[in-house]
């Protein structure tokens, strides 16, 4: 595991509580309960601590209100590809090591799984917003690809752009469109492959929801790190490797696939939030 530390951006959590969540679940919990910004506050009013309602995880903090909220990651070789993966994330949450806490002894907070959706940072009230994988489109536009066996017969009858996807140059498709023009070119494109060749190309049609745009967003950085703006403030995605999952955190929960998360006094003094994944 690389002890050096990458910087991946920064977030701000204006309401003074950041969590730290499985992407699949954020637009749930209010049909579970209480909304996330309601349970992450009590949570880091004393404290901080571990949320889990049914399949919806999340970890809370109280952090400075008024200052962005630097993000690092150290990595570890992947045993699926030997490409760079998470290893410890680190978030500075602006606040000092309380005077009279041992700086040497982390303080637990609980443990997370890693979700195949991805994993959000980002302000508690901000994330109430959060509109998630089966949400409607934010903008009205949405994304249309297709890839498969037939990939370049299409694209010499349709054509379309070269649209970055996660590792490689690009699949064919286009972006930004209205969702009802996006709708009707994934039919036709559909329409034509089952006339002509019954099968062999897939075609998606993604709706500009926070899900969707946080896991475009980091479709070229090589830990699939994303930044958005949600309910105006910046958060940060990490969209995980398919192959690196399924080789060492796939069955999350129920397998002990879990992984801490704790408070730890940085080298200057400051409190820092760690995640920290553990090599194959």
């Amino acid at each position: 595991m690389s002890d050096v530390f990458g910087d991946l951006g920064s977030v701000r959590a204006p309401s003074g509580v950041l969590v730290l969540a499985m992407a699949g679940g954020i637009d749930y919990w209010p049909d579970l309960g209480a909304s996330l910004s309601a349970r992450a506050g009590a949570v880091a009013a004393a404290g901080g601590g571990h949320l889990r309602d049914g399949l919806c995880e999340a970890v809370a903090v109280a952090v400075a209100d008024d200052r962005p909220l630097p993000v690092r990651a150290s990595t570890s070789p992947s045993p699926f590809d030997e490409e760079p993966a998470v290893a410890v994330l680190e978030i500075g949450l602006g606040l000092p090591w309380p005077a009279d806490r041992d700086r040497s002894a982390p303080v637990r907070l609980g443990d997370l799984p890693v979700d195949p959706c991805g994993t959000v940072i980002g302000d508690a009230m901000a994330l109430d917003r959060w509109t998630g994988l089966e949400g409607e489109s934010d903008d009205g536009l949405a994304d249309v690809t297709y890839w498969g066996r037939y990939e370049e017969d299409a694209y010499a009858l349709f054509g379309g752009e070269r649209v970055p996807w996660i590792g490689v140059d690009g699949i064919h498709g286009w972006l930004d469109l209205p969702v009802a023009e996006a709708e009707a070119r994934a039919a036709e494109l559909s329409a034509w492959c089952e006339r002509v060749h019954g099968r062999g190309l897939m075609v998606a049609v993604d709706e500009h929801t926070d899900f969707h745009r946080f896991q475009r967003a980091g479709f070229q950085h090589p830990l699939r790190v994303g930044a958005i703006e949600v309910g105006g403030c910046p958060v940060l995605g990490i969209g995980w490797d398919p192959g690196d999952y399924a080789m060492r955190h796939d069955g999350g929960r129920e397998h002990g696939r879990v992984y801490p998360v704790t408070l730890a006094a940085g080298d200057s003094g400051e409190t820092l939030l760690r995640w920290t994944i553990p090599p194959a």
